[in-house]
C-alpha cells in the first residue's frame, strides 16, 4: 500500500482532510494496475469500493440491448469514480474500462462513510459530484430527445472544448484524443453520421480534424449555431490537471 497517499491527497475530493485521515483511507485501501482494454470492473459486480484513477485514463460503458457500447464517462488522474458504492447499492450498473494503462486505487465503501460522517467538507464534496453528474445525465437524455445529430455533437466539442481545450494559434485544441466511434458512443449516433457532420463543420471553416485531434477554429460561432454561451476554457487544463469529463447518459446508437 505505500505510496496510495501521495495518489489519494493528489485527488480534489480529499485536499481538504488531514493527514490521519488521509493515511486511515491509505490503509484500508488496495490498488491495482489494469492493462489497456481490460475492465475495471463489469456489470453485475459488487459495488463495494469507491475507486480513485492514480494514473492513466478509463472510460465508463454502459451496454444497450441490442450489445452496442455507450459511453458515459472518461476519468482523468486524481479523480473517483463508482461513487455510488458510497450508497450502498448492491451492484453495479455499468462497466469501467482501462483505455491505456492505468492504476486504480480502491476504497472500501464503509471507510469512504466513516470519514464522511466526521468530515463535513468531504460529504459536500461527494453530493456535488452525484449532483453534477446526475445534471449531466438529464442534459444529455434531453439533447437525445429533441436535438439532431449535429447539434447533439456541436455540445458535445464545446463541452469537451471547456473541460479539455487548449488555446493554440489555430484555436482551441482538444487534448483528449478521441475517435470518430468514441464520439457516436457518446452522443448516441453512428460512426458514418459523426464522420460526414465533422466534415461538413470543417468545410465550413469551425474546425480542423487530425488524428484522433480536433481544433475549433470558431468555437464561439459554433456556440451560437445552437443558441447557447460562449465557452469559458476551464483553468486547470492549463496547469495539465484536466477534470473529468463525465458524459453519462441512457440511451443507444
Amino acid at each position: 500500500m505505500a505510496g496510495h497517499i501521495w495518489y489519494l491527497k493528489a485527488c480534489r475530493l480529499f485536499e481538504t482532510c488531514t493527514t490521519d485521515q488521509i493515511q486511515r483511507l491509505e490503509t484500508a485501501s488496495r490498488s491495482k494496475t489494469i492493462a489497456k482494454g481490460s475492465p475495471v470492473y463489469l456489470p453485475a459486480d459488487q459495488a463495494d469500493s469507491v475507486l480513485v484513477l492514480a494514473s492513466g485514463r478509463v472510460k465508463i460503458c454502459h451496454l444497450t440491448g441490442d450489445g452496442k457500447q455507450s459511453i458515459l464517462a472518461f476519468i482523468e488522474p486524481g479523480e473517483i469514480f463508482g461513487e455510488l458504492a458510497i450508497l450502498d447499492v448492491g451492484s453495479r450498473d455499468e462497466y469501467a474500462e482501462a483505455v491505456e494503462e492505468s492504476r486504480v486505487i480502491a476504497i472500501p465503501g464503509d471507510a469512504m462513510r466513516r470519514l464522511m460522517e466526521e468530515h463535513a467538507d468531504l460529504c459536500l464534496g461527494v453530493t456535488k459530484v452525484i449532483g453534477f453528474r446526475r445534471r449531466r445525465i438529464e442534459r444529455r437524455v434531453k439533447n437525445l430527445l429533441y436535438l439532431s445529430n449535429r447539434e447533439r455533437l456541436s455540445h458535445l466539442l464545446l463541452e469537451l472544448a471547456e473541460q479539455y481545450g487548449r488555446e493554440t494559434q489555430k484555436g482551441v485544441e482538444l487534448s483528449i484524443r478521441l475517435s470518430h466511434q468514441d464520439l457516436a458512443s457518446i452522443v448516441g449516433s453512428t460512426r458514418e453520421t459523426v464522420t460526414v457532420v465533422l466534415g461538413a463543420m470543417q468545410t465550413e471553416g469551425l474546425i480542423e480534424l487530425g488524428r484522433r485531434k480536433v481544433i475549433l477554429k470558431a468555437p464561439d460561432r459554433l456556440a451560437h449555431q445552437i443558441g447557447i454561451e460562449p465557452i469559458r476554457l476551464d483553468s486547470t487544463v492549463q496547469r495539465n490537471t484536466p477534470p473529468t469529463v463525465y458524459l453519462r447518459h441512457s440511451f443507444g446508437a
